[in-house]
């Protein structure tokens, strides 16, 4: 593995906000030539389904990091495409080869242990001799670890790859978990256990950021300008980013270090469009990284100056998932023309997100990064905003005289008789009123909007939940109140009482 790795220089407005926080915990790195089933182990140890896992080789592109849990012990493990090129192969090499070694030269420097994986069923290539020897020079611990040893007849085959020189020999199935808790144990021995029960429940969620948007927009150059490295893979093709890879770094929030997660997603492209199963695989993952995550980066071209059909269905899934957004718009040093005409036109092309900030970036040159840093800190606080019931109560009251609602139905008045919070992520407000039906679709736009400007959300979808309260019941809530009211006093009248004192008492003072 070469050791001299070319620094790529930071910008002063990148150093401060993040920094890597993955190296936290022991890594193991999973290493080997394509379609030995690398993605298959790192699966199986998980004991879930997070790498893309096909028979085509070279599914695997980026390096996808997982934190793991095994015997009380916890671990990174990343999982790194194939190697597909000899040591010192320079002639005839392809893009794709080139940044893969890239990445597994980077997952090898940060790991404690390597797992090589090698095939049992093709047996001993010189490609795994070439990949031994280069991780032999890496001076890291190795074990080998023989694949697809699925009986025993071909648990045999894993004799001829004790030539290879390693003392740590393991002889695995992922498909049947066949030899995994002993390849643990392995892997992980001199680690001391570092998680209790109920650490990870007790343990503070990081933040998590996906960065979502239509395919070559400019979402992996955005990850690695945020992350001040490159640690995803960036080329002019379309769908270069496959698996959803989780990056764990510190965010800085103001004043305030933030344990985060930063996902970076598949281009998402029409459904009709969609072709093989490895591209409608990478879709499930970016529309889970969807659900899954607290805020969303939803990156759009700026130079184009509106947004395409597939923008708008996009952000059409943002909003019925409820998420914080921010629109980050690309590519802006590639803008002609006045810019303040361009954020308008791109503004008017999303009318459904309005509430939503947007920023113009260029992941080129790190332009204005630092309102993007600012952007998602200033949603973060507001996931924590909870608005009191009497506060809001004020507030609907105010709404309510200043646009009386419209009346749509045998001239029924609608009325709002409370409110109450029930949620921050997104803002939700549950409404008593007397007839849902009665309440105007505009009205209801008119009601989220002057609670926007009155509570300052932005960033967040409003969600407003409209409930009848009878009159019956109403009449019950005022007569407790009643009841509460003179139980309270009558307690208090009791407990400012004072006994007369009897008549011996007072001649024992005389």
């Amino acid at each position: 593995m070469r050791k001299e790795r070319p620094e790529r220089k930071k910008t002063p407005e990148l150093e401060a906000p993040a920094c890597d926080a993955s190296l936290a915990l022991p890594v193991i790195a999973i290493v080997g030539r394509p379609n030995v089933g690398k993605s298959s182990l790192f699966n199986a140890i998980l004991r879930r389904r997070q790498a893309i896992v096909h028979f085509d080789a070279g599914v695997t592109r980026d390096r996808v990091t997982a934190a793991g849990v095994f015997d009380g012990r916890r671990f990174n493990l990343i999982d790194t495409g194939g190697l597909g090129m000899f040591s010192g192969e320079k002639r005839k090499v392809g893009f794709w080869d080139r940044s893969i070694e890239e990445q597994v030269e980077a997952a090898v420097e940060s790991a404690l242990t390597i797992l090589f994986v090698v095939d049992v069923s093709t047996g001993l290539s010189p490609l795994d001799e070439s990949i031994a020897a280069r991780l032999r020079a890496s001076g890291k611990r190795i074990i080998l670890v023989c694949n697809k040893a699925d009986n025993h007849e071909a648990e045999q085959g894993t004799l001829e790859f004790h030539s290879l020189g390693f003392d740590r020999v393991h002889a695995v199935s992922c498909l049947h978990r066949i030899g995994i808790d002993s390849l643990m144990l392995d892997a992980l021995e001199g680690v001391a256990p570092n998680t209790a029960a109920g650490d990870a429940e007790n343990a503070p969620r990081p933040l998590r950021i996906a960065v979502l948007g239509r395919p070559n927009v400019g979402k992996s150059s955005i990850v690695n300008r945020v992350l001040g490295e490159d640690r995803v893979i960036v080329s002019d093709v379309a769908g270069t980013t496959r698996d959803a890879v989780d990056i764990q770094f510190t965010l800085r929030c103001g004043d305030e270090d933030v344990s985060a997660v930063l996902v970076d997603t598949a281009g998402l492209r029409k459904r009709s469009k969609i072709d093989g199963a490895v591209e409608r695989y990478s879709m499930m993952r970016a529309e889970e990284a969807l659900e899954q995550c607290d805020i969303v980066l939803f990156v759009i071209e700026a130079q184009i100056g509106s947004s395409t059909a597939q923008d708008k269905t996009i952000s059409r899934m943002i909003i019925e998932s409820g998420k914080g957004c921010v629109i980050v718009a690309n590519k802006w040093d590639a803008c002609e023309g006045k810019k303040k005409e361009l954020i308008e036109g791109l503004r008017e092309s999303l009318p459904k997100m309005f509430y939503a900030p947007m920023v113009p970036v260029s992941a080129k040159t790190g332009y204005n990064f630092r309102e993007l840093f600012e952007a998602i800190a200033e949603l973060r606080a507001q996931m924590s905003v909870k608005i009191s019931t009497s506060v809001l109560n004020k507030v609907v009251s105010d709404a309510q005289k200043k646009n009386l609602p419209p009346v749509v139905n045998a001239g029924k008045l609608f009325r709002i008789y409370y409110g109450t919070m029930v949620g921050n992520c997104p803002p939700c407000f549950s409404l008593f009123v007397n007839d849902p039906k009665l309440c105007a679709e505009n009205y209801k736009v008119y009601l989220e909007n002057y609670f926007r400007k009155a509570f300052a959300f932005t960033g967040f979808p409003i969600r407003l939940y409209f409930k009848a309260r009878r009159r019956e019941e109403l009449s019950e809530i005022l007569q407790r109140k009643e009841k509460f009211k003179r139980d309270r006093d009558k307690a208090k009248r009791a407990k400012s009482f004072k006994p007369a004192r009897p008549e011996e008492d007072l001649e024992d003072d005389f």
